[in-house]
């Protein structure tokens, strides 16, 4: 017998399984019958809090029950929709069987499931976070505002959160390994020489604000030599305009003699004048 669930995990949870059917009771499976859910976006558990809940099973048993569904891909197997954690600690303190409720989830809600309960449970690293809410949008045709809305995120918070995937791999890799923490690798999202700067957090064992720094400093020093090298007769140019007109003045020019010029002005006095200039001349 079914019915459909108006509570149970959380808010959020409980909302996604609202319109879920459910068996009524809760069931036993042995532990081998149970296999982990291919979208946990979770892929490193925390060795010392799944060690004390461990402990408290041994001494408790498990009192909330585990999520599933029956497996699309291996027969008279079932799926962990919430609940991984408790599963893996029940390994560890050999248990052969666990209590669980059965639910009926295609693979789209299987995922919203583990992002939902994760993020509930602020489980998830940042990176873990955004490659779950990636797979909603590759695999479940999902746009940021849909993924904003699912989760109760802004917009904003959503294209942030996708930006740490541009990060190389080996950055990615770093803070995997707990090497530098999400909150360096924020910093170094965009940047062409971040897998340079992330080795030299660890090198100098930089927090955050001081790997802010870091990244000015570093850049101010690339600016100033990117000037120092600048063409002498481009300089020479810029110069003579700026001794001309008074105003300041940047010329770019690449190898192909193509490039750009920009005026800066401090007020509408002074953009006045360029426009007066550029007018005389055309």
């Amino acid at each position: 017998m079914s019915s459909k669930i108006k509570k149970g995990l959380g808010r959020g949870l409980s909302s996604l399984i609202g319109e879920t059917k459910v068996e009524k009771r809760t069931n036993k499976l042995l532990l081998s019958e149970i296999v982990p859910n291919k979208y946990q976006p979770r892929k490193n558990f925390d060795e010392e809090n799944l060690n004390d809940l461990t402990k408290s099973i041994k001494e408790r048993g498990v009192i909330q029950p585990i999520i599933v569904r029956k497996s699309s891909s291996e027969n008279l197997k079932y799926e962990i929709i919430a609940g991984e954690r408790r599963w893996l600690a029940a390994k560890k303190a050999a248990l052969h069987e666990i209590p669980v409720v059965v639910t009926e989830a295609d693979d789209l809600k299987s995922l919203e499931f583990a992002i939902e309960e994760n993020v509930q449970r602020h489980d998830l690293n940042p990176l873990e976070e955004a490659q779950g809410y990636k797979r909603l949008i590759d695999e479940f045709s999902y746009d940021q505002e849909k993924v904003s809305k699912f989760i109760g995120k802004s917009r904003s918070y959503i294209t942030n959160s996708l930006r740490l995937l541009n990060l190389p791999q080996q950055v990615i890799r770093l803070v995997e390994e707990k090497k530098i923490t999400a909150g360096h690798a924020k910093i170094l999202v965009n940047l062409q020489n971040a897998e340079f700067i992330a080795n030299k957090i660890i090198e100098k064992k930089l927090s955050v604000r001081q790997t802010e720094s870091f990244v000015k400093i570093f850049k101010n020093k690339k600016n100033s030599g990117s000037q120092k090298l600048k063409d002498p007769n481009i300089k020479e140019l810029e110069d003579s305009i700026i001794e001309k007109i008074g105003l300041n003045v940047s010329i770019k020019n690449n190898k192909l003699n193509k490039g750009t010029i920009s005026f800066s002005y401090k007020d509408m006095h002074q953009l006045n004048k360029i426009i007066e200039i550029i007018k005389l001349n055309y």
